[in-house]
């Protein structure tokens, strides 16, 4: 039986509801959708978003209101959720960003997805150190999660464009947060250890591979975007993945979802 994943960052649940979120998931039908930047927690939405029919949902919002956030809606109920520090091995920790609701993940008995959401650097240098702290400790989740043998994904806003493939402009961007000398050797390490950037492996050499547009300068009716929002996949995983794509004209945020299709 095949399944479909999906990740997508909301920017904003209640800006994607009134941009038709619940239209589109009523029609896109994803069997586990990872969500990201939230901005709100379950009380500030109506029911149609914060639990749809057919849907178990389970968010975890930042302590900080309007601010980050990420959840998972699944129409087959996991086994086990746990989020931030607790979604990680047993003796492995993260301790960056606490409180900001950027990890949530959900256990079946022959799978684990995470929503990841990896704090952004643009705003300041100040971010930008919080962010490279955030990967470091990322990375280390990684090569745990990895270890663990099983068949992971994990979905998310991680803020890289992996490559010069995955954005418009790299000549232009290389000394802006997103396309650093450090962010993407730290994604490419991730790839040599055995994870698997899903998209990318079903669309070797293919340019114009978006998910993320800047609302200024008319960058989406230019197509001058970047590809931030991954799925990388653990060998087991990988192994199940029948097809991947990008939604660009979902039209909820600035942001595409982005799918995989998988065996279940």
């Amino acid at each position: 039986m095949r399944a479909t994943l999906c990740t997508l960052n909301l920017n904003g649940i209640r800006s994607a509801g009134r941009r038709g979120f619940a239209r589109w998931l009523a029609r896109a039908k994803p069997d586990i959708l990872c969500l990201q930047e939230l901005r709100a927690v379950p009380e500030d939405v109506e029911d149609e978003l914060r639990a749809p029919a057919g849907y178990s949902t389970r968010w975890r919002p930042a302590l900080k209101k309007g601010y980050s956030g990420v959840a998972c809606y699944v129409r087959e109920s996991p086994d086990a959720w746990r989020a931030d520090e607790a979604a990680w091995p047993t003796g492995v920790t993260l301790a960056r960003c606490p409180g900001e609701g950027r990890v949530l993940r959900a256990d079946w008995h022959d799978l684990s997805v995470l929503s990841v959401y990896v704090p952004s650097g643009s705003s300041s240098p100040e971010r930008q150190r919080a962010k490279f702290a955030f990967l470091e400790g990322l990375e280390r989740c990684l090569a745990a999660l990895l270890a663990e043998g099983r068949a992971v994904a994990v979905t998310g806003d991680l803020n890289i464009a992996p490559t010069a493939l995955d954005l418009a402009r790299p000549k232009a961007n290389e000394k802006n947060s997103g396309f650093l000398p450090e962010e993407r050797a730290w994604f490419a390490r991730q790839l040599e250890r055995g994870w698997v950037d899903v998209v990318r492996e079903q669309h070797p050499g293919r340019a114009n591979l978006y998910s993320w547009w800047s609302n200024r300068g008319r960058a989406r009716e230019k197509d001058i975007g970047w590809r931030l929002d991954h799925v990388l996949a653990s060998p087991a995983f990988a192994a199940r993945v029948r097809g991947a794509w990008i939604e660009p004209r979902a039209g909820l945020s600035d942001h595409a979802p982005v799918f995989v299709e998988f065996e279940r």
